[in-house]
């Protein structure tokens, strides 16, 4: 059923200024203001709106960067569904022929496109915890698939910490790639990306280092290691009976 005309127009009218409200945000935290510190009367000034027009859409500060930020990661999440879709063998060939990972360039040109503001809410006046939650959809987006068809004495423990170790490696690339202004270009970065998660210890040194991951896993688990005894773990241990 096709939307009324005046529907449309409110939709429309609502869209730019709430983009208009996201742009006045980005500019804040680009120029310097932390996030904490930023008020409606500010981002209002900024963005040449009123606060009445503020409040129709939001409750306050918190309530609309949070609607900004859920809004980026549906976005993302829906990208990295797409990249998480690839098997291992297309990964292979796609590197063999020297293409990025299906679904990479997509991923990136998104963050490219939304830079401003995704780059602002990832800065040092941004909001601290927005690449926690990347990572945090990241993980669970990712799990499923990197499971697939893995040795099983690699999950548990070991798994777990190679998931975050995963997750956060790349995670630290994006963040590079805007703190130093997003030159390189999405193409570019999805290629890189592809193949960096598969460098081994040594490869950039013509040593590489060839472990058996699976068997060093379970022999690592299988340790009974404890921390070395001290003063403050006896007396816990006294303590704690």
């Amino acid at each position: 059923m096709t939307k009324p005309a005046a529907s449309v127009k409110v939709d429309r009218r609502s869209l730019r200024t709430q983009l208009m409200l996201r742009d006045a945000l980005a500019d804040a935290l680009n120029d310097g203001e932390d996030l904490t510190r930023v008020t409606v009367a500010g981002l209002t000034d900024k963005a040449g709106l009123t606060r009445r027009t503020f409040y129709t859409h939001f409750k306050d500060i918190p309530d609309f960067v949070e609607q900004v930020e859920s809004n980026i990661l549906a976005a993302i999440r829906e990208r990295i569904d797409a990249v998480v879709a690839t098997d291992l063998t297309s990964l292979y060939e796609n590197i063999d022929e020297l293409e990025p990972a299906p679904g990479s360039v997509e991923l990136l040109s998104y963050l490219k496109r939304n830079g401003r503001i995704i780059g602002a809410l990832l800065g040092p006046g941004g909001d601290l915890a927005f690449a926690q939650r990347i990572c945090a959809i990241a993980c669970e987006a990712v799990e499923g698939r990197m499971k697939t068809g893995i040795f099983p004495g690699a999950l548990g423990t070991f798994f777990n910490y190679y998931l975050s170790y995963v997750v956060s490696a790349e995670i630290g690339i994006v963040q590079r790639w805007f703190a130093t202004g997003l030159v390189e270009s999405p193409e570019t970065m999805a290629r890189l990306m592809t193949v960096i998660a598969f460098v081994r210890p040594g490869d950039l040194y013509g040593k590489p280092i060839d472990i058996n991951v699976p068997e060093y896993g379970m022999k690592l688990l299988g340790l009974n290691v404890r921390a070395p005894r001290t003063a403050q773990t006896d007396t816990r241990e006294d303590i704690d009976g």
